[in-house]
């Protein structure tokens, strides 16, 4: 009986054990990924060191972005030509604000601020101060293969773009019934006469 309790007890500090390492392996797996994260921003956002998108980026990935492009598949140069379209017409002064991990994702919380210096850069861009929460899901080896990107653009002047296209839309259907009026005010008033 001795023996079995001996036995039990060795098994139960075993799994422990186990337990304990493997839960280890996984928080250093997390730690590591938004190390990487980290550095991703670091160099393609926060600094203009947008060769460095194959440290953190793999071959391809998946992209769920705002608007349309949502499960699109994109060749990892795609987020270099993106970083630098942004640093060509302007500078950045961003920050993260926090990280968090689980598992293979991490979430990303940061402030991107925009200076234009370009006429390019103040009417497509704007310049301001966007929240944005980017959600990273990495792969073994350490590789970004899934992005989910959201922009709290509603504080920007992105959304004076979106009126401004809605107000055009607008007064554009508007004037199709105005045009149809005045042409029958005129039949109506050659009728008359």
């Amino acid at each position: 009986m001795k023996t079995v309790l001996i036995i039990i007890a060795i098994l139960g500090l075993w799994i422990n054990t186990y337990s304990q390492v493997d839960s280890l392996s996984s928080r250093s797996i997390q730690e590591r990924n938004k190390e990487i994260a980290r550095n991703f921003y670091q160099d393609l956002w926060f600094t203009n060191n947008t060769d460095n998108y194959t440290n953190y980026v793999a071959d391809e990935y998946v992209v769920h972005d705002i608007g349309d492009r949502k499960g699109v598949t994109e060749p990892a140069i795609e987020q270099k030509e993106i970083a630098d379209l942004f640093w060509e017409n302007g500078t950045w002064d961003s920050k993260i604000n926090y990280q968090v991990a689980e598992g293979d994702i991490v979430a990303t919380r940061w402030e991107a601020t925009f200076k234009p210096k370009t006429l390019l850069g103040r009417v497509v861009f704007g310049s301001g101060t966007t929240p944005i929460i980017n959600v990273f899901r990495f792969n073994e080896e350490g590789k970004i293969v899934e992005i989910w990107n959201h922009r709290h653009d509603i504080d920007t002047p992105q959304t004076m773009k979106f009126t401004i296209k809605g107000l055009f839309i607008g007064l554009l259907i508007a004037l199709i019934p105005t045009i149809i009026a005045f042409r029958l005010k005129r039949k109506l008033k050659a009728a008359r006469n």
